[in-house]
């Protein structure tokens, strides 16, 4: 059972909660609160400031990908990827002769270290000045920028989606920040934190529109990746664009970069994994359902797999763990209710709406047994933990799921596909 600090903490913070969400109510209903642009972020909510140099490991920048709405998303790149690609497995074979003189590099074991290698901090200084980290490869703004002259390593990516009751909670907020930096270093991924809408400024559909249009818009870096070695002046898509032959770069008639280079240089659409939190698990599970439904015309992004943590799934007829954990810790039912009431439509209030209830009767999508690999975490006093337990498990007559999120994710995003097997 929780502490007593725990326990204390808990009721103060629904007290809280409570309080903000029917301010939110009581203006949504007053002035009619709707806001096409929307907000991604509360004013009141503590952020991190992007840093685009290497801090621990980790490099951030934040996009505004749509100028329609506040769509943004913030990327997370590990150090990791500027180290050289891996081996090929052909040359692997040969690393008994020589193990007299090796040792493993937790971090960075893409190969043989040699006695006569340079020591470690003589080789972090060498790879950060081969990599793009010194003064000749900074983008306008002072960040690291990739350098065209080498062969970067390719990191799998994952779309990061907040939780926050649809309508707190940011892609730059400091815990959102700190998770996705453990989970981009541990997972050696590339981590795009999505800032979809919030409610009730943005009611539904919004926030899971906007989980599809992040999906597209990376398919679309990779392929404006992939033209600008050979473009040159012509029209992308209805728009201008010209080729920089210095930096092979694809731009727009004012001179604004079209490719994002961070993702250019570093990321492989084709190892794409969807990782919710909350209520970001419901538009985790949506972008999947979107993606197996698009097929190929999302090439060359594929998702390989989801990550559903306490997924925020609710159902009309109440579960075993809803009628004895009502009154549970943080977001107890009350509050659920009141964070529902902000982001369903009036006129489409209901706890089976497809967004709410996975396993709902009119939920439309393609069957089950074509949903990625997906690994479902409960927590032990969430209310709504039987619902995440129920889908589940209708998962898993399709497929099996894994239990560990970082040897799990590695297994599905791997180059070779074995080492992180059971």
């Amino acid at each position: 059972m929780p502490s007593v600090g725990v326990k204390l903490y808990s009721v103060f913070f629904k007290l809280l909660l409570k309080h903000r969400l029917q301010n939110l109510i009581s203006i949504s209903a007053a002035d009619g609160l709707s806001d096409l642009f929307g907000v991604s972020t509360r004013s009141d909510e503590s952020v991190a400031a992007a840093n685009p140099s290497f801090t621990d490991g980790v490099a951030t920048k934040d996009i505004h990908i749509d100028p329609m709405t506040s769509l943004t998303v913030r990327i997370f790149l590990p150090e990791s990827a500027l180290s050289p690609p891996e081996p090929d497995s052909s040359k692997l074979r040969h690393k008994d002769n020589y193990n007299h003189q090796t040792r493993s590099d937790r971090r960075h074991s893409h190969g043989p270290l040699h006695q006569n290698s340079p020591a470690p901090a003589e080789r972090n200084e060498s790879r950060r000045n081969s990599y793009g980290c010194n003064n000749e490869n900074l983008e306008p703004y002072g960040g690291y920028a990739p350098s065209p002259k080498r062969n970067s390593r390719k990191l799998p990516v994952m779309l990061q989606f907040h939780g926050g009751g649809w309508v707190s909670g940011s892609s730059d907020s400091a815990a959102n920040d700190f998770f996705c930096r453990r989970i981009a270093k541990v997972c050696d991924v590339i981590v795009l934190a999505v800032g979809y809408r919030l409610a009730p400024e943005n009611r539904y559909p919004a926030a899971f529109e906007d989980g599809v249009k992040v999906l597209n818009w990376l398919g679309k870096q990779a392929k404006l990746a992939d033209c600008c070695m050979s473009l040159g002046n012509r029209r992308v898509n209805g728009v201008e664009v010209k080729k920089l032959n210095v930096q092979g770069q694809i731009v727009d008639a004012f001179g604004a970069s079209m490719v994002e280079p961070w993702l250019a240089a570093h990321a492989d659409p084709s190892r794409c994994v969807l990782l919710g939190v909350s209520c970001g698990g419901n538009i985790a599970d949506y972008v999947a359902r979107k993606a197996v439904e698009a097929g190929k015309l999302l090439d060359p992004v594929k998702v390989v797999a989801q990550v559903l943590m306490y997924p925020f799934f609710i159902g009309n007829n109440p579960t075993q763990s809803e009628i004895k954990l009502s009154n549970s810790y943080f977001y107890d039912k009350p509050v659920s209710v009141l964070a529902w009431k902000l982001f369903l439509p009036e006129k489409e209030f209901d706890f089976d709406h497809p967004a709410a209830n996975p396993l709902a009767h009119n939920r439309s999508g393609p069957p089950l047994k074509l949903m990625p690999p997906t690994l479902t975490v409960v927590a032990e006093h969430d209310w709504m933990r039987d619902r995440a337990i129920a889908y589940s498990e209708e998962l898993r007559k399709a497929q099996a799921c894994a239990e560990d999120i970082a040897i799990w994710v590695k297994k599905y995003i791997s180059l070779r596909g074995h080492e992180f097997s059971y």
